[in-house]
């Protein structure tokens, strides 16, 4: 098992320095950190923490699976590898992505 943790079910005012004191008692905490909206800067309710080793990520995840912080119940498990993401935003069929076909009557309004 990896050392980097999946932490969900955040409350949305959840600080990187309460997610490190929550896992801390659980082991060593390597880093603590709450993803927030890149145009926002609110908090989208998840994040991830890194552990010293394996054994005391396994200890938090049994842990804290499943118990409460500021009223929203945590799902804590082991993280998994980012997927790559599409760069062209999938296959439009050749248009662009700017509605489909025809063109006729444009300058309706």
């Amino acid at each position: 098992m990896g050392s980097k943790i999946y932490v969900g079910g955040l409350p949305y005012s959840a600080t990187e320095q309460e997610l490190n004191s929550l896992f801390a008692a659980h082991g060593s905490v390597e880093s603590a950190r709450v993803i927030t909206d890149k145009f926002t800067g609110q908090s989208r309710g998840f994040g991830f923490v890194e552990m010293a080793s394996g054994e005391e990520a396994s200890k938090a995840i049994s842990a804290l699976n499943g118990t409460q912080m500021g009223g929203r119940t945590l799902t804590v498990n082991e993280a998994k590898p980012q997927e790559p993401r599409s760069g062209g935003g999938g296959d439009r069929g050749g248009r662009g992505g700017f509605g489909g076909g025809g063109g006729g009557n444009r300058d309706r309004w």
